[in-house]
């Protein structure tokens, strides 16, 4: 019993004092705390990755207008509710031919995955062209139009859609006047940080302008186009 109890007495004056006080710090460890004060040493760093949130679930959430949707919000790309504002651009060109297109658009998900836009077109185009006595002569024509264009976005991964839209409305030509507007686009969605989308597509563009009254009735001018356009917006 005896040796049992020196045991055990002197492992407490191992780490208390005479008076029951904590035992003094071994010196060479209170110089490695004073060494890592004065260098002003930080605690190893951590990563802070925000996740992406769900894609679109086939039962669509209550309406209303989302904020902040995208990376490290609650609310993903193709939701109800989430606004997308931006644009797109083409250009084409080649010998004699030149053409330019901007277009602003702002679209609403009245439900999952399906979007309404309203896409506002201003487009310019230059040809060269010769006429029999071989003089060179170039015409250039401004298209404006208004669409409405209704388009579904399939998610192939968290950060990757497919779309197809059809857009229709009105047009106007400085030469030819107004007419209808029929513009089918097939593209991807790709998010790009935060709450941004870069979206190629193809296009095909269908303008009636006015009216031409001939011997056979009343006939419509129909102008054909296709090309790739390059858009970017971004989620309120």
């Amino acid at each position: 019993m005896k040796p049992l109890l020196a045991v055990l007495s002197s492992l407490a004056l191992s780490t208390v004092g005479p008076l029951g006080n904590a035992a003094e710090p071994d010196p060479m460890q209170q110089k490695t705390i004073k060494d890592a004060d004065r260098t002003g040493t930080l605690p190893p760093s951590q990563s802070d990755h925000d996740l992406a949130p769900p894609v679109p679930a086939p039962v669509p959430p209550p309406g209303g207008l989302v904020e902040q949707a995208g990376i490290g919000g609650v609310t993903s790309y193709g939701r109800s509710g989430v606004l997308e504002l931006g644009g797109s651009a083409s250009l084409a060109a080649a010998t004699g031919y030149f053409r330019f297109a901007l277009q602003p658009s702002v679209g609403y998900f009245i439900i999952d995955n399906i979007e309404l836009s309203a896409i506002i077109g201003l487009s310019y185009v230059s040809i060269d062209s010769t006429d029999s006595e071989g003089a060179s002569t170039t015409a250039s024509q401004t298209l404006f139009s208004v669409l409405l264009e209704p388009s579904v976005h399939i998610p192939f991964t968290k950060s990757l859609f497919g779309f197809l839209g059809i857009g229709f409305g009105l047009s106007y030509a400085d030469a030819s006047g107004a007419g209808f507007a029929l513009q089918p686009r097939l593209g991807l969605n790709v998010l790009v940080g935060r709450s941004g989308i870069l979206s190629p597509a193809i296009y095909v563009q269908y303008t009636t302008t006015s009216a031409i009254q001939t011997d056979q009735g009343t006939l419509l001018q129909v102008s054909f186009g296709y090309g790739l356009n390059l858009g970017y917006t971004v989620m309120w």
